[in-house]
């Protein structure tokens, strides 16, 4: 991979980011990172690594996933659920056969193949040349060789929403903003460290899931779903902070359809101005999406705890675009 010369570095600001004038896209952490194709995944070191481990004090664990064919009817129509077909070398033996296994069906990470940055390329520089089947360049397996560890912070904004009076409406689909993260890291009394691995509960993967087939389908015919608003404050707020990865139990992370007045309408036209090449193509942030995090949430209201060592090691699949999350918390 080829990067170009700067002397932008990781702990300049987002605001650096934006002014960038070295042939880089205004915005972008390229050429910050020593090893690129884990985005800032590098924010999470050993330092924070260990600091995580003294985060486990109750044994408890928690699995982050939903089982891969839960989202059925999907909302992404072609992200179909995988049929199962169990096969038999003889009467003493079975084995697995998958088939229509789409990796981001369910519980997933986005990785940095995922949207390339329109008029630039992808993350890093990355030549579209590289971005092959079975090629290591931004494959998700850099984030299973070296798995994604560290301090999980959950953010509960259905609880916050619940505690104005404005309960989310999944139905209706509303975006909430980068400064509710504020509000809920307020309401619970947190903060943020370097590094963190932020997991964001709306709820929302919880509705669709019990939700009845009238509202599903709703939701489906109209592509609406809970999420972030397309804002150049969330991509701020997660470089600033220096967030390693981004989980939420959305389906999109951001909010779909996309805000009218998008700030990325003209430079992600071929998505309608969302956000993923902001915060994938050009900062380089994990995106988990469609997580279960409900148990969790529910032990962090009974407990008063909100972080936990957290691990995430997707399918150590080379030039993978996205994989299961397999992730799990402990306390």
């Amino acid at each position: 991979m080829t990067s170009p010369v700067s002397t932008i570095g990781p702990d300049s600001t987002y605001a650096d980011l934006c002014a960038r004038t070295d042939g880089a896209p205004a915005g972008s952490s390229w050429g910050v990172f020593d090893d690129p194709d884990r985005g800032t995944a590098n924010f999470a070191g050993p330092e924070q690594v260990r600091a995580a481990a003294e985060l486990v004090r109750r044994g408890a664990v928690f699995a982050l996933d939903h089982p891969l064919g839960a989202f059925d009817p999907p909302m992404a129509r072609s992200r179909t659920a995988p049929k199962h077909t169990i096969v038999s070398a003889h009467a003493e033996s079975r084995d697995d056969l998958l088939d229509g296994f789409y990796l981001q069906a369910s519980s997933h990470l986005d990785g940095l193949r995922h949207r390339r940055v329109s008029g630039h390329g992808f993350y890093d520089g990355t030549p579209d040349g590289q971005v092959t089947e079975n090629a290591p360049a931004l494959g998700i397996q850099a984030w299973s060789q070296n798995p994604i560890v560290g301090r999980g912070l959950l953010l509960d904004l259905e609880g916050l929403f619940a505690d104005r009076g404005t309960p989310l409406d999944h139905v209706r689909g509303p975006a909430v903003q980068a400064a509710d993260l504020d509000a809920a890291l307020d309401r619970q009394n947190t903060r943020i460290q370097d590094g963190d691995l932020i997991l964001v509960h709306t709820g929302w993967a919880h509705w669709y899931l019990t939700a009845t087939d009238d509202q599903r389908n709703e939701v489906r015919a109209g592509r609406r779903s809970t999420g972030f608003a397309q804002s150049r404050e969330l991509a701020r707020w997660l470089w600033d902070n220096k967030i390693a990865l981004f989980g939420t139990d959305t389906f999109a992370v951001e909010v779909l359809p996309v805000v009218p007045g998008s700030p990325f309408a003209e430079s992600a036209p071929e998505d309608a101005g969302m956000m993923h090449q902001e915060l994938i193509g050009k900062l380089g942030v994990p995106l988990g999406e469609l997580w279960n995090l409900t148990a969790l949430v529910e032990d962090s209201r009974r407990t008063g705890t909100w972080d936990a060592l957290v691990t995430v090691k997707p399918l150590n699949f080379v030039g993978g675009v996205g994989s299961p999350c397999n992730a799990t918390a402990i306390r």
